[in-house]
């Protein structure tokens, strides 16, 4: 059971980023049929908190800490900032862009989430043991074989299939200047996501209540996107779902992302830290690059498959060097005893 209880969080970020791919393909679909990815984010959300909110009520309820101001006001910011803003720029920049290059230009996220820990003093930098430098040494790996997997072709391999399953670009290239746009937007949004994961976990310290948290964050993040969403989508032909893929992108992303997909990041930052949950990003580039192979005919590289190894040896670099005990949950544990032995010893007990 303990062996389960340790691959867990591991399955997890699997998962994660399996879920992110799938989300990924039915959004660029969808936004090419006509879905605004301004009501995407409010219809998904609203339908989230339906579903998240009352789950919450009814399994926390007997063990949710007090809700204060603060942490309401921290819960609408990290709202706001972490999901409103970032996913309206993020799906703004994947019109312009394939799913595979939003995958690509988010593998400087282990980096960025990386240094803002630092920073933030969530993530230690241990140079004088050899798994503090694993972490570093992984992190740079990732990147590294992240970037190449870019930006370095090579030889073109055999095409899994002939002809494409979903035609995204209907007959029509994308223009150089809306590459460049998309990729900036999806750096952008990138850039807000990374502080999200570690903001995340700084709030859910002092409102350790996981499906709670993830509901109210739903909650304000329906409020907000609404909101914009009537601002910028006053036509009522946008705000029309039929029996199409946009109707299953907005359920798809509402229950499996939003609602199982956030609780289960959440888990995996308290518990891991927020690096442990970055470090999985290139995973998606990986994935995104074999599903564009088979659903939209796209032959890959010789670079691809390299850089592709390379993310992988980061990856388990990584992974060595955060296991170090078991994570936060043990560092918490570590120092609850600490202070059990310094009061215990500082008691007038001790000295008879």
């Amino acid at each position: 059971m303990s062996f389960l209880n340790a691959c867990f969080p591991y399955l997890c970020m699997i998962l994660v980023q399996l879920a992110y791919g799938g989300m990924n393909v039915l959004i660029k679909v969808a936004m090419q049929q006509g879905l605004s990815h301004h009501v995407f984010v409010a219809y998904r959300h609203i339908l989230a908190s339906a579903i998240s909110g009352p789950l919450a009520y009814v399994l926390e309820r007997k063990r949710r800490p007090p809700l204060s101001l603060r942490v309401l006001v921290k819960l609408f910011f990290l709202a706001l900032f972490g999901v409103t803003m970032q996913q309206n720029i993020f799906f703004a920049g994947l019109r312009y862009i394939s799913p595979t290059a939003a995958g690509a230009a988010g593998s400087l996220i282990p980096a960025f989430t990386y240094v803002l820990a630092l920073l933030l003093r969530k993530e230690k930098l241990r140079l004088d043991t050899a798994k503090g430098r694993a972490k570093i040494f992984g992190t740079l790996t990732c990147v590294s074989g992240a970037l190449v997997f870019t930006f370095w072709k090579g030889h073109l391999l055999r095409g899994f299939v002939k002809k494409p399953f979903i035609d995204l670009t209907h007959g029509k290239e994308v223009v150089k200047e809306n590459w460049i746009k998309g990729s900036l937007l999806i750096i952008v949004s990138n850039v807000a996501f990374c502080s999200w994961i570690v903001f995340q976990g700084m709030v859910f310290e002092v409102y350790p209540a996981r499906l709670s948290f993830n509901a109210l964050m739903c909650f304000f993040t329906s409020l907000q996107s609404s909101v914009e969403a009537l601002f910028f989508e006053r036509n009522k032909s946008s705000w029309k779902l039929g029996w199409n893929i946009n109707l299953l992108t907005v359920v798809y992303t509402g229950v499996v992302v939003s609602c199982v997909v956030y609780n289960l990041q959440i888990y995996c930052i308290s518990e891991k830290g927020p690096l442990f949950s970055a470090i999985f990003s290139p995973l998606l580039l990986v994935l995104m690059g074999i599903s564009s192979a088979v659903l939209y005919a796209e032959r890959l590289h010789l670079g691809s498959l390299i850089g592709a190894t390379i993310i992988v040896v980061g990856l388990y670099s990584v992974l060595w060097g955060k296991a170090d005990g078991g994570g936060r949950r043990e560092e918490r544990g570590s120092r609850a005893r600490k202070e059990l032995q310094i009061s215990v010893t500082q008691s007038p007990i001790s000295n008879l």
